[in-house]
């Protein structure tokens, strides 16, 4: 068992990055959906910004309820029911992060795209189908994390002494090897091609960037940084980010899957890998949108 101690440390800082980063979230959620309902001709990354910080604000929440013993037993649920709600939809909301941030870099490799490019048809499209990919892949990642439901129990409700410990109340139960084989293959496949769309869609946008700077080169006066550069730079910055983050939680997961054991300093460590994305894209966001920069500059100087 982990110790008390370890649970103490452990709920105090989560609860402190979580305050930050549904803060940051909350803040870039509300900026961008009502610019997306005043705006007349709202851009599509304002739409799939909301649903990212949504999707992070969900994540922190269930993590911090999961990580959290005094939040965790305030729920007035039998632990079972909580163990298996939380961490389903932990990772429901891990997909949709993975999903969302991979589709926010295809709409900016859009947006760079030039008129002569095939991308460029997709530059003027209408944002219905935006909310079709949203219905899509809730219903994809919904699909694929069904098997937390089945494999995650309350501690105390079972006498099985091979259980996962996870945290204080949440175990694993026994898992076959030709069910563990397949959920990590499924899993895994899913999130490669998602990373993998990613990158190619960042190389894409960084040859544009490229090319835009040696025209550039040309010209006597440097112009100044187009919202478009600077967006695409911030999702490069995103997605990079993210990949890192995301191999890092994958060698925690698939290490602890196959020696069938969790302590203390490895549940720690990738409950702050899990989180900090969710955390630090918030505030990328905000800090490259000038829209937002001048409104805080307003707020401020009055």
């Amino acid at each position: 068992m982990i110790p008390l101690s370890a649970y103490i440390t452990m709920n105090k800082y989560l609860l402190f990055q979580a305050s930050i980063g549904m803060t940051a979230n909350t803040f870039l959620l509300l900026f961008h959906t009502l610019t997306f309902l005043l705006n007349h001709r709202p851009k599509l990354t304002d739409l799939t910004t909301c649903h990212l910080a949504f999707v992070h604000i969900g994540l922190l929440i269930t993590v911090l309820f999961l990580f959290s013993p005094d939040l965790f037993e305030s729920l007035n649920f039998w632990n079972d029911f909580k163990c298996k709600t939380l961490f389903y939809m932990s990772r429901v909301m891990r997909g949709l992060s993975i999903c969302t941030t991979c589709l926010l870099s295809i709409i900016q490799a859009i947006t760079m795209s030039p008129s002569t490019s095939w991308l460029a048809q997709f530059k003027y499209k209408s944002t219905n189908f935006i909310f079709y990919f949203f219905f899509f892949i809730w219903f994809l990642c919904l699909c694929f994390s069904t098997n937390m439901l089945f494999h995650t129990v309350a501690t105390s409700n079972v006498t099985q002494t091979r259980l996962m410990v996870l945290t204080k109340y949440c175990s694993f139960s026994p898992i076959s090897h030709s069910i563990m084989g397949l959920m990590f293959m499924m899993t895994t496949s899913r999130d490669i091609f998602l990373i993998g769309v990613m990158l190619l869609s960042s190389v894409y946008m960084v040859i544009l960037l490229l090319r835009h700077q040696r025209r550039s080169q040309h010209l006597h006066s440097t112009p100044r940084i187009s919202p478009e550069k600077r967006a695409t730079k911030t999702i490069l910055l995103l997605v990079s980010f993210f990949v890192v983050m995301y191999w890092v939680d994958f060698i925690i997961s698939s290490s602890s899957m196959i020696l069938w054991t969790y302590d203390s300093v490895i549940l720690g460590a990738q409950s702050v890998v899990v989180n900090v994305y969710a955390v630090v894209s918030p505030f990328v966001l905000i800090s490259s949108d000038k829209r937002i920069v001048n409104m805080l500059h307003n707020i401020l100087w009055k």
